[in-house]
């Protein structure tokens, strides 16, 4: 059995999002933010030396890294939502999607997300920090208009991978249908997919 250690608003709801889309048994092991602090708790570190998640305990391994940990899974159990090389560009645009979200759109989101908290101390970064969120939104915008799925006519594990970044765009970056209306579409049709809804359901904090 998988087992998927999450926590309460966090990426790891992307595990659980391909475990549903690919039909594969798990079991979700829950861990909850402090209130005060908002950080995971210290206790993971048992688990791993990080204490971070999205952690998956599987085949005796514990992984760590939503890239990897959706990597592994696809090869084990749903090869079909990782475009393969006989389909030359949509292999390619996967294989970027899947590095670009946690490698250069979450960086900038979360540079800004340090940057509102900071209020006044943040004023000699906050022009910079607002430049390239944009362009890495306008970019992502256009990108999101080429295809109905980021690597193609497809539905792939890239749309799971940048699903993060986009929602955390329209929480905290001012992305709406008016602004962005191809990443508002791209939403939709993610947040439209039945394993995407059953994901949240069973990710949904208990209390």
């Amino acid at each position: 059995m998988i087992r998927v250690h999450h926590l309460n608003i966090s990426r790891s709801l992307r595990v659980i999002w391909l475990l549903e889309e690919l039909g594969v048994p798990y079991e979700i092991v829950r861990h909850r933010r402090n209130k005060k602090t908002m950080r995971a708790p210290i206790s993971l570190r048992d688990l791993h030396p990080l204490g971070k998640l999205p952690m998956v305990k599987v085949d005796g391994k514990v992984l760590v890294e939503t890239g990897l940990i959706i990597e592994y899974l696809l090869a084990h159990h749903g090869p079909h939502l990782a475009p393969g090389a006989d389909n030359a560009e949509a292999h390619w645009r996967y294989r970027y999607w899947m590095h670009y979200a946690e490698g250069s759109l979450m960086p900038q989101l979360l540079l800004k997300l340090i940057s509102d908290k900071m209020g006044l101390l943040a004023l000699p970064i906050r022009g910079m920090v607002k430049e390239q969120v944009n362009l890495h939104l306008d970019y992502v915008e256009k990108e999101a208009g080429r295809s109905p799925w980021l690597a193609g006519a497809e539905f792939s594990a890239a749309d799971i991978m940048m699903s993060f970044p986009l929602e955390v765009s329209v929480m905290r970056a001012g992305v709406t249908a008016a602004t962005h209306p191809n990443i508002t579409r791209l939403l939709s049709a993610i947040q439209a997919r039945p394993a995407y809804q059953r994901a949240v359901a069973q990710a949904a904090d208990k209390g």
